[in-house]
């Protein structure tokens, strides 16, 4: 299927392991959900004081009985398995790992290149299912033989073979992807290494689930070592500085995990789910005109995503900001701002062992790889059998080129470009340059707006003199210093363009405390005065995932 359904656990029954879950879902497809009479599904369990800690639990060909409430609410009747021990198919037992269990992987995609950290979520003598962020999949494809998958367990004892990746799919609604991969060219004494890991990790759930009473400790390949104790200890530091996201925030972010998984189903299902995507438009249109200066705010929070993602959303939104401003009625915003979501996906269709990532500072041939991103989204549009609208095929085509004709992939001058292109053309410009890229650093928005501006003929003078009337001088979702020695998140500015709402992060003087306090117009002068806007990442301010 193109997208996972959520589900909600209605009803639960220990003693006969039935379970209800119910769906609210308004298509007629529903029954290709229920195969042979039974589902697949994950349960995401959020836990901690903030609900910041996450465990996954997967089940798989869960008999159940669908039945139809009213017409877009349904309820599947679940018979839970009597074991949590999986046999597969070839005899083999698959032992999850549950109730905290936890060992960490390294998924070498290519080598000496790019490895991949992870999370182990199942073992068996023949494979093991890796939990990943999804930023990480996309250099991952079905069928792939990757050199090198290293399990560490907590007591420090290590497992290394080569792979090959079986399946790949989103887990939960967190960012995540689960990655199943088929331990190939085992030696005889990595098999008996393996049989002992898989038997140790059948005692440990059996004991962890009760399921044995005669076990009275854990299993010794489970039992933290000295360094596995100083990685959980710096774990559970950083989650103490972590703060719950607010919806608008969680809103921004379930666009970002959305667009990635569209990209993963285009690249390993060879599917283009124009209904997801579309999802991810209309969503941000909704949070825009519920509370624009509160979506702008959380458009911050998406800096430490990849970069080809944050600069998607973050254009999109300030492109459905602007388009609504101008006219709320205009018909072209809905599909504009679907082909800003799209421009950049071709960047991550070209990671390969010639680019492996694209967090690296690019070289000249990186460079020139990534030059082709629109050729290569149109290509694989094409092949998927998706046309766009002329408005959408005219961002994803054009959104690069400048007035001047030294824009890419083809270089077009002045009239050749529409006013939307116009727009977008000085969006992008701003966001790039207010971001760190290739070992730039980021410009303040008044270096940015100088730029643009001096670049003569690049860009239309007069969008970017309604961009700077728009957001200001120090735009919502700034870092800004203050003379007191305290950081403060930009939250509302007003009519002169100063702020007048901030969200104060960090006291300089004590660097290692954080802070979270919000502070109105009436209470700025606690701080001092507005001294810059700064760069996040000098003073080690970022956004920790869940």
């Amino acid at each position: 299927m193109p997208y996972a359904l959520n589900a909600e656990v209605v009803e639960l029954n220990l003693g006969s392991g039935r379970m209800v879950l119910e769906v609210a879902y308004d298509e007629p497809d529903i029954e290709r959900y229920v195969t042979g009479g039974s589902i697949n599904f994950d349960l995401e369990v959020l836990k901690g004081s903030n609900a910041i800690e996450r465990e996954t639990y997967s089940l798989s060909h869960v008999a159940t009985k669908l039945l139809k409430v009213d017409s877009a609410l349904y309820r599947l009747e679940c018979q839970l398995p009597e074991t949590v021990f999986v046999k597969e198919n070839r005899g083999a037992i698959r032992i999850p790992f549950i109730l905290g269990m936890q060992a960490r992987v390294g998924i070498e995609v290519y080598e000496h290149e790019l490895n991949v950290p992870g999370r182990l979520r199942n073992l068996s003598i023949g494979g093991c299912m890796v939990d990943i962020q999804l930023s990480e999949s996309i250099a991952i494809g079905i069928e792939q033989t990757i050199p090198g998958v290293t399990l560490t367990f907590p007591n420090g004892d290590i497992f290394f073979t080569e792979g090959k990746i079986r399946h790949i799919r989103p887990i939960g609604n967190q960012g995540h992807a689960a990655v199943g991969v088929e331990f190939i060219n085992l030696s005889t004494s990595q098999t008996e290494s393996l049989v002992h890991y898989v038997n140790e990790a059948e005692r440990e759930a059996a004991y962890r689930t009760g399921a044995n009473d005669k076990l009275l400790s854990h299993a010794p390949l489970f039992i933290p070592g000295t360094k596995e104790k100083k990685i959980q200890q710096r774990e559970a530091q950083e989650r103490d500085k972590r703060a719950r996201q607010s919806p608008m925030e969680r809103g921004v972010m379930d666009v970002a995990h959305q667009l990635q998984v569209g990209l993963m189903y285009m690249k390993t299902r060879q599917v283009f789910s124009a209904h997801l995507f579309y999802d991810c438009v209309d969503t941000l249109r909704y949070l825009v005109e519920k509370d624009r200066k509160t979506f702008l705010y959380a458009l911050a929070f998406l800096r430490d995503e990849p970069d080809w993602v944050r600069h998607a959303v973050q254009v999109s939104g300030q492109l459905a900001d602007m388009l609504i401003a101008r006219d709320p009625h205009n018909a072209q915003v809905r599909e504009a701002v679907l082909g800003a979501l799209l421009h950049t996906m071709g960047k991550p269709l070209l990671v390969s062992a010639a680019l492996p990532s694209l967090k690296i500072n690019m070289s000249p041939a990186h460079k020139a790889i990534l030059n082709g991103h629109v050729e290569a989204l149109n290509k694989k549009l094409g092949e998927l059998g998706w046309e766009p609208t002329p408005t959408c095929q005219d961002v994803i085509e054009n959104a690069s080129e400048r007035l001047d004709g030294y824009g890419y992939p083809l270089g077009k001058r002045g009239a050749q470009l529409s006013d939307l292109v116009r727009l977008i053309s000085v969006i992008k410009a701003i966001n790039k340059s207010l971001h760190a890229r290739n070992g730039e650093p980021p410009c303040a928005p008044l270096d940015a707006y100088r730029r643009i501006h001096q670049a003569d003929a690049a860009y239309d003078k007069t969008v970017l003199v309604e961009y700077i009337q728009k957001y200001g001088l120090y735009p919502i979702g700034s870092l800004a210093k203050f003379s007191g020695g305290f950081l403060a998140w930009i939250m509302d500015i007003n009519a002169k363009g100063m702020p007048c709402k901030v969200h104060v992060t960090k006291n300089l003087r004590f660097p290692d405390t954080n802070i979270n306090s919000v502070i109105n117009q009436n209470d700025l002068y606690q701080i001092g005065k507005l001294e810059d806007i700064v760069d996040p990442s000098d003073y080690g301010v970022k956004m920790l995932k869940i």
